[in-house]
């Protein structure tokens, strides 16, 4: 189980990122956005989602960076093939990931969601270990910040219609909410 205090999980890889402000109420927290990154598209485990997130990317190591390089996105967390956790931003902040976004009829889901980055592809399966530790960290935000309840986890394709396709087909929604009603008491190393 994960621990949260004072908006980061003690359990996580912590690497700070300017990408991100004051939220307009930190206690108007009840989204929970999933997402999916690799950079370039289709390629895990080289290191350049923290490089993006952290302003560090170079637009002359792959011709798809040099689109994105103007970009200030950050995620909440991001869970890497290996289940592996990185924790960008306390939840407590606003990350810049939802981008232009509605839900329920109310705009700037950046500043009262959470936004999670699984390390994958709309296409490409998702692991065991991405989806257990997936469950692992939704139920510890659930039981932190009371307003994410389970009709309020979404994928970045149902906040940003037409605009994003995230997570994608390959995530197994019913999988992935089947995990959440298990106890979790596993330990993921």
């Amino acid at each position: 189980m994960y621990h949260i205090e004072n908006g980061f999980i003690k359990e996580a890889r912590q690497i700070t990122t300017e990408n991100c402000d004051e939220r307009r109420d930190p206690n108007d927290i009840n989204l929970l956005v999933i997402h999916n990154i690799s950079l370039p598209p289709g390629e895990f485990g080289n290191g350049n989602i923290e490089k993006l997130f952290t302003n560090q990317l170079e637009a002359t190591a792959h011709p798809y960076f040099a689109t994105i390089l103007p970009l200030s996105v950050s995620a909440h967390v991001v869970i890497d093939r290996e289940g592996q956790l990185t924790q960008f931003v306390s939840f407590n902040q606003r990350a810049w990931h939802a981008g232009q976004s509605i839900f329920q009829g109310r705009d700037a889901c950046n500043d009262y969601s959470i936004g999670v980055e699984l390390e994958g592809t709309d296409n490409t399966a998702y692991t065991e270990k991405q989806y257990q530790t997936a469950a692992q960290l939704t139920v510890a935000l659930m039981q932190q910040y009371k307003g994410i309840t389970a009709s309020r986890i979404v994928g970045h394709s149902d906040i940003a219609p037409g605009r994003k396709t995230d997570p994608g087909d390959a995530f197994d929604w019913n999988y992935f909410r089947a995990l959440l009603q298990q106890p979790i008491n596993r330990d993921l190393s």
